[in-house]
């Protein structure tokens, strides 16, 4: 009975897209986050008669053939690259990405990460780091006797000190760009690492290149749709029902052969 495997594949494959729904879910408050789509292939078939085959002496051909799928395999678990919305914080070392890009962060290893979360912070040292600690490309460091801080949306950061008018240049913010942005890594912690898939990064100055430029004072909001995703739910949960009758179908069936008398 294929269909007990068949139809095991298929809630498998429902399973799966729940857990995307729900991580999706999830993370709706996470900021810079994208929503993930699980997408599904079929498996191979049983060629019990092929297509095109000679059915008889004259000649005749089998015009489709007989073939029977053996179920669903996951393919991908891609994300969907949507803008979200930028939400105002007022903060000043708060910056929301507009268009495409990432900023580079530093992992204590030493290997470089990426990440759309903008809510950035301060050391003691006044080195700028993530929530997490983990140091920004380029290494930008604010003196602790900064009055006021500026980020115009080229990423160059300008500090306002006592006693002077005109601001003091302090560094420069970059972005992170990709010929495939779905084939990143996703570690956690809003950060992504490069792939093969991915390509080698594109760094440039935010505004350049196709990037996006930065917005101070806003953070992304996630990208997740509740209503969509509540949606695909009750697809997935229904989805995962059919496929559970038909494993019932067929333990009747076989049931039904064991008390031929």
């Amino acid at each position: 009975m294929k269909s007990l495997q068949i139809a095991a594949t298929g809630m498998s494959a429902q399973q799966m897209r729940v857990d995307t729904i729900a991580n999706n879910l999830a993370n709706m408050s996470t900021t810079g986050y994208n929503a993930r789509r699980a997408d599904f292939a079929d498996l191979h078939y049983q060629q019990f008669a092929r297509a095109g085959s000679i059915s008889a002496s004259d000649g005749t051909v089998l015009p489709t053939g007989v073939q029977v799928g053996l179920g669903v395999r996951p393919a991908a678990v891609s994300m969907q690259l949507q803008q979200g919305a930028s939400n105002f914080t007022g903060g000043d070392l708060d910056m929301a990405i507009e268009g495409k890009g990432y900023l580079e962060v530093t992992l204590p290893d030493g290997t470089p990460a990426f990440t759309r979360d903008g809510g950035l912070q301060r050391t003691g040292d006044g080195l700028i780091v993530t929530k997490d600690g983990f140091e920004v490309v380029p290494g930008i460091v604010i003196p602790n006797d900064v009055r006021a801080l500026s980020i115009n949306a080229q990423g160059e950061v300008y500090g306002y000190f006592a006693g002077q008018v005109q601001p003091q240049l302090l560094g420069q913010f970059t972005l992170s760009g990709f010929a495939n942005e779905k084939g990143l890594e996703a570690i956690g912690a809003n950060l992504f690492i490069e792939t093969e898939a991915s390509g080698a990064p594109n760094i440039a100055a935010p505004g350049a290149d196709g990037l996006g430029t930065l917005r101070q004072g806003y953070l992304e909001e996630s990208s997740v749709d509740p209503v969509r995703e509540m949606t695909e739910l009750i697809k997935a949960q229904r989805g995962y029902e059919l496929n559970a009758k038909v494993i019932t179908a067929a333990d009747q069936m076989m049931a039904a052969t064991t008390q031929v008398r």
